[in-house]
């Protein structure tokens, strides 16, 4: 079982190019996405909190923010941006998308109660995020963490390392990619 210094991450780098509006910026229940990612990994016991941020400049409390400058070549940049940017003492990282509002932080706390070095929330037996990352992993995840991928290769490479820990009950991973997206996730 690990213990030890988690940090988080969130990815908040992106244009948002199909919503018309970078996704940090955009409000959901009256909060904005980057803040409500940042709460998600703090109340899920991650500290300190990492926002890479690209598109977009904003000032995030509770965080430390970075920025990616090479953003809109994808994903995989502001995942090594972030990596790179995480305290030494931090041995291991949990990465949220800020996409994604609707994950609440009972998933952070059940994937750094896991005490793997790779696990990944699984949703009705699916894979999706957030997932954490063992220091001793960072290089191999950041080396192949390529256009607008993040650690999907690299976890779909180690397979007997990756713990799949169920999440359903900790919320829900649907995305806000479209206006249409983010009607449909905000309560009526």
């Amino acid at each position: 079982m690990r213990t030890g210094r988690v940090a988080g991450l969130l990815l908040a780098a992106g244009r948002g190019a199909r919503l018309g509006t970078p996704k940090a910026l955009v409000e959901f229940e009256g909060e904005r996405l980057v803040d409500r990612g940042v709460r998600l990994l703090e109340e899920g016991g991650c500290h300190p909190v990492v926002v890479v941020l690209g598109a977009a400049t904003v000032q995030v409390r509770g965080a430390v923010t970075v920025r990616n400058p090479d953003w809109a070549s994808g994903m995989g940049s502001s995942l090594r941006v972030g990596l790179a940017a995480l305290p030494e003492e931090a041995e291991s990282v949990v990465i949220a998308l800020v996409d994604q509002p609707l994950i609440r932080p009972g998933a952070v706390r059940a994937l750094i109660a896991s005490g793997a070095g790779l696990a990944v929330a699984t949703y009705g037996g699916e894979r999706r995020n957030p997932v954490l990352i063992a220091r001793e992993h960072f290089a191999g995840v950041a080396e192949l963490a390529v256009g607008d991928v993040g650690a999907r290769p690299y976890l779909k490479a180690h397979p007997g390392l990756v713990t799949g820990v169920p999440c359903d009950e900790h919320g829900d991973p649907a995305d806000i990619d479209t206006p249409r997206d983010l009607k449909l996730l905000e309560p009526q």
